[in-house]
Protein backbone atom coordinates (compact mmCIF):
# COMPACT_ATOMS: atom_id res chain seq x y z
CA UNK A 1 0.00 0.00 0.00
CA UNK A 2 1.23 3.35 -0.54
CA UNK A 3 0.49 7.42 0.16
CA UNK A 4 0.42 10.04 -1.98
CA UNK A 5 0.82 13.56 -1.11
CA UNK A 6 1.44 16.42 -4.13
CA UNK A 7 1.93 20.60 -3.79
CA UNK A 8 2.34 22.74 -6.62
CA UNK A 9 5.51 25.25 -5.63
CA UNK A 10 5.79 28.26 -7.36
CA UNK A 11 9.65 27.62 -8.39
CA UNK A 12 11.63 25.84 -11.64
CA UNK A 13 12.47 21.93 -10.39
CA UNK A 14 16.13 22.72 -10.61
CA UNK A 15 15.40 25.00 -7.31
CA UNK A 16 13.45 22.48 -5.68
CA UNK A 17 15.76 19.45 -6.73
CA UNK A 18 18.72 21.25 -4.84
CA UNK A 19 16.61 21.96 -2.14
CA UNK A 20 16.64 18.29 -1.46
CA UNK A 21 20.04 17.14 -2.24
CA UNK A 22 22.07 20.04 -1.35
CA UNK A 23 23.00 19.49 2.24
CA UNK A 24 23.28 23.05 2.95
CA UNK A 25 19.77 23.47 1.50
CA UNK A 26 17.80 20.74 3.39
CA UNK A 27 18.14 21.64 6.60
CA UNK A 28 16.13 24.84 5.65
CA UNK A 29 12.76 23.49 5.33
CA UNK A 30 13.05 19.22 6.60
CA UNK A 31 16.00 17.83 8.73
CA UNK A 32 18.26 19.89 10.50
CA UNK A 33 21.38 18.01 8.93
CA UNK A 34 22.09 16.34 6.10
CA UNK A 35 25.72 13.99 5.92
CA UNK A 36 26.16 14.27 2.14
CA UNK A 37 25.06 15.45 -1.12
CA UNK A 38 22.55 12.88 -2.17
CA UNK A 39 23.51 10.90 -5.20
CA UNK A 40 22.37 7.34 -6.65
CA UNK A 41 23.95 4.64 -5.09
CA UNK A 42 24.96 6.51 -1.58
CA UNK A 43 23.66 6.56 1.74
CA UNK A 44 23.28 9.60 3.43
CA UNK A 45 22.25 10.30 7.03
CA UNK A 46 19.78 12.44 8.21
CA UNK A 47 19.56 14.39 11.65
CA UNK A 48 16.56 15.91 13.60
CA UNK A 49 18.37 18.03 15.96
CA UNK A 50 15.24 18.99 18.19
CA UNK A 51 14.46 15.16 18.49
CA UNK A 52 17.69 14.04 18.93
CA UNK A 53 17.36 11.61 16.49
CA UNK A 54 18.28 10.56 13.06
CA UNK A 55 17.88 7.78 10.55
CA UNK A 56 20.05 6.52 7.24
CA UNK A 57 18.45 7.03 3.58
CA UNK A 58 19.15 4.82 0.44
CA UNK A 59 19.45 6.54 -2.24
CA UNK A 60 18.05 4.20 -5.17
CA UNK A 61 17.63 6.40 -8.22
CA UNK A 62 18.29 10.23 -8.93
CA UNK A 63 17.05 11.73 -12.26
CA UNK A 64 18.46 15.64 -11.95
CA UNK A 65 15.77 18.04 -11.95
CA UNK A 66 12.98 15.18 -12.39
CA UNK A 67 12.56 12.36 -9.79
CA UNK A 68 14.76 11.17 -6.39
CA UNK A 69 14.18 7.66 -5.36
CA UNK A 70 14.87 6.61 -1.99
CA UNK A 71 14.94 4.24 0.59
CA UNK A 72 14.47 4.39 4.23
CA UNK A 73 13.43 2.01 7.49
CA UNK A 74 14.30 -1.68 7.98
CA UNK A 75 12.57 -5.07 7.59
CA UNK A 76 9.18 -4.73 7.76
CA UNK A 77 9.27 -0.66 8.12
CA UNK A 78 11.36 -0.24 5.02
CA UNK A 79 9.76 2.11 2.40
CA UNK A 80 10.19 3.11 -0.50
CA UNK A 81 9.71 7.23 -1.15
CA UNK A 82 9.47 9.09 -4.32
CA UNK A 83 9.94 12.56 -5.28
CA UNK A 84 8.74 13.59 -8.66
CA UNK A 85 8.95 16.97 -9.95
CA UNK A 86 6.61 18.14 -12.77
CA UNK A 87 7.32 21.72 -14.19
CA UNK A 88 4.63 23.47 -15.89
CA UNK A 89 4.14 26.47 -18.69
CA UNK A 90 3.68 28.79 -15.64
CA UNK A 91 7.35 28.27 -13.65
CA UNK A 92 5.44 26.58 -10.92
CA UNK A 93 6.70 22.51 -10.44
CA UNK A 94 4.35 20.03 -9.03
CA UNK A 95 6.11 18.13 -6.52
CA UNK A 96 4.58 14.78 -5.51
CA UNK A 97 5.86 12.54 -3.03
CA UNK A 98 4.98 8.62 -2.58
CA UNK A 99 5.83 6.02 -0.09
CA UNK A 100 5.18 2.73 -0.36
CA UNK A 101 5.43 -0.41 2.00
CA UNK A 102 2.93 0.14 4.10
CA UNK A 103 1.29 -3.05 5.59
CA UNK A 104 -2.10 -3.94 3.78
CA UNK A 105 -4.33 -3.98 6.78
CA UNK A 106 -3.94 -4.20 10.19
CA UNK A 107 -5.42 -1.89 13.60
CA UNK A 108 -3.18 0.79 13.64
CA UNK A 109 -2.77 1.01 9.34
CA UNK A 110 -5.17 3.98 9.19
CA UNK A 111 -3.69 6.41 12.13
CA UNK A 112 -0.18 5.05 10.34
CA UNK A 113 -1.41 6.49 6.88
CA UNK A 114 -2.58 9.79 8.10
CA UNK A 115 0.66 10.36 10.27
CA UNK A 116 2.49 9.64 7.24
CA UNK A 117 0.06 12.11 5.18
CA UNK A 118 0.07 14.77 7.83
CA UNK A 119 4.18 14.90 7.97
CA UNK A 120 4.59 14.63 4.04
CA UNK A 121 2.14 17.79 3.74
CA UNK A 122 4.54 19.25 6.33
CA UNK A 123 6.95 18.82 4.69
CA UNK A 124 6.13 20.07 1.14
CA UNK A 125 4.64 23.21 2.95
CA UNK A 126 8.20 24.19 4.60
CA UNK A 127 9.44 23.98 1.52
CA UNK A 128 7.01 26.17 -0.25
CA UNK A 129 7.33 28.51 2.65
CA UNK A 130 11.09 28.24 2.39
CA UNK A 131 11.77 28.58 -1.68
CA UNK A 132 8.47 31.10 -2.44
CA UNK A 133 8.77 33.75 0.72
CA UNK A 134 12.65 32.80 2.61
CA UNK A 135 10.33 31.64 5.74
CA UNK A 136 12.06 28.79 8.13
CA UNK A 137 8.68 26.88 8.91
CA UNK A 138 10.44 23.82 10.04
CA UNK A 139 10.46 22.30 13.55
CA UNK A 140 7.09 24.40 14.40
CA UNK A 141 4.60 21.10 14.18
CA UNK A 142 3.36 20.21 17.46
CA UNK A 143 2.13 16.58 18.09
Amino acid sequence: MNNHTAMYINRPARDIFEAFVDPAKIGKFWFSSSSARWEQGKTVTLRYNEYDAEGDIRIQKIEVDRRIEFRWGEGEEDHLVTISLTPSDSGRTLVEVTEEGFPEEGEDLIPMLVGNKEGWVYMLTCLKGYLEYGADLRAALAK
